[in-house]
């Protein structure tokens, strides 16, 4: 099977926090834009970023869910990476002194689908995750 990038749209609050995250701190260079919407190559994928209200959003609980012994943000969304990138993102965000919601970290070790993952927030709330397996072919649908 041939992977096509994926398309997403997600609301943001402001749009110079949203290039400063997506562009500045991730490095995703930025791609077409208008006055309420700024398009990122998000490791190769399409990430639009639509300013939105968000004001009754953030007031809201976020809902989770427990996996390994951890609350997962339920929406998030995110990239599979190689674990050398993943390794270099960690240590630049931490670098950086981001909040993480879920600490860098190896989940499920020695179990089938072990991986390396950490989970944070855009400045609009957007929870994202970063994973990396050290043998992906064999390991991210694992069961």
């Amino acid at each position: 099977m041939t992977l096509t990038p994926f398309h997403l749209a997600v609301p943001v609050a402001d749009l110079a926090a949203a290039r400063a995250f997506y562009g500045g701190l991730l490095g995703c260079p930025e791609g077409r834009s208008a006055d309420s919407w700024v398009d990122f190559d998000f490791f190769g994928h399409q990430l639009v970023c639509h300013l939105a209200d968000l004001r009754d959003r953030r007031r809201e609980p976020r809902a989770v869910n427990p996996v390994d012994g951890h609350d997962v943000p339920v929406p998030h969304f995110g990239m599979v990476l190689e674990m050398r990138d993943w390794e270099a993102l960690a240590a630049r965000l931490r670098a950086a002194g981001v909040a993480f919601i879920i600490e860098p970290h190896v989940r499920f070790p020695g179990q089938p689908g072990e991986q390396a993952t950490m989970f944070l927030l855009d400045p609009s709330g957007n929870a994202l995750e970063f994973k990396a397996f050290r043998d992906i072919a064999g390991q991210l649908f694992a069961r």
